[in-house]
């Protein structure tokens, strides 16, 4: 906190002094007292905005990164199925994100859904991806007495690949949850009459830029208060491996 504060207060003076200097409009950039008092003013509307952003968000995270780990669990008990399966998901990266929300509001509708899947999209990857990395890393020595113990391949999965793996899926879900506002954000854009997206687009096209700035900062204050969250649950949970 003692570090945040300066640099925070810095960034504000920066901000001011910006706007004082090249005589920038308000519609362009509105100053910081200006967001503060579109922040007031919008106050209940921004707390509902918020609550429907991060139930998208929080569902999203918590689909995403159960089939995230789920997929990498099967695709690292099988050589077979994580040679076909792999590439169909390195190939789903190579997809930009924000194209897809167009079709998954068609499919899906106005509501949460589409937005809940566009974050499922976005967390699915890093968990999926650095799960199986640790899954895969786990020591041979440690499999092969294992194995001359007679322990069943699920066995060994369950009490010692999965265990050994926990760091790495903690730093794919670390990631996720940086990542996860994002999708449900970039829903709200394309189609959505709810949340901080929504509020911003609809705002913007009112030319209300403090109010803009207003949503934008909540949705940054949620992204690390959730990121946040989610590391010291994490750290928690891994505590109780001995991690």
């Amino acid at each position: 906190m003692r570090t945040v504060l300066p640099v925070l207060l810095v960034a504000l003076a920066l901000w001011q002094g910006i706007i004082l200097l090249a005589g920038l409009p308000h519609f362009l950039l509105p100053s910081p007292v200006a967001v503060a008092q579109s922040f007031w003013l919008n106050r209940a509307e921004i707390a509902v905005a918020s609550a429907y952003t991060a139930a998208e968000v929080v569902l999203g995270f918590l689909i995403g990164a159960g089939l995230g780990a789920s997929l990498a669990v099967v695709m690292a008990s099988s050589a077979r199925i994580s040679r076909v399966i792999h590439p169909l998901l390195t190939f789903s990266q190579t997809i930009p994100v924000f194209a897809l929300a167009p079709i998954l509001t068609l499919w899906l509708g106005y509501g949460m859904s589409p937005k809940i899947a566009m974050t499922v999209l976005i967390v699915f990857f890093p968990v999926a991806s650095a799960f199986l990395d640790g899954l895969l890393r786990t020591p041979a020595a440690a499999l092969d007495l294992a194995q001359v113990m007679g322990a069943s391949p699920a066995r060994r999965m369950r009490h010692l690949r999965i265990p050994a793996a926990l760091p790495q899926l903690a730093t794919g879900l670390r990631l996720a949850a940086v990542y996860a506002p994002i999708g449900a954000v970039i829903g709200e854009w394309v189609g959505g009459a709810k949340g901080l997206g929504a509020m911003m687009i609809h705002a913007n096209g009112r030319m209300k830029t403090d109010q803009v700035f207003a949503a934008l900062l909540v949705l940054s204050l949620m992204t690390v208060l959730f990121s946040q969250l989610v590391a010291f649950l994490l750290r928690r949970g891994l505590r109780r491996y001995g991690v």
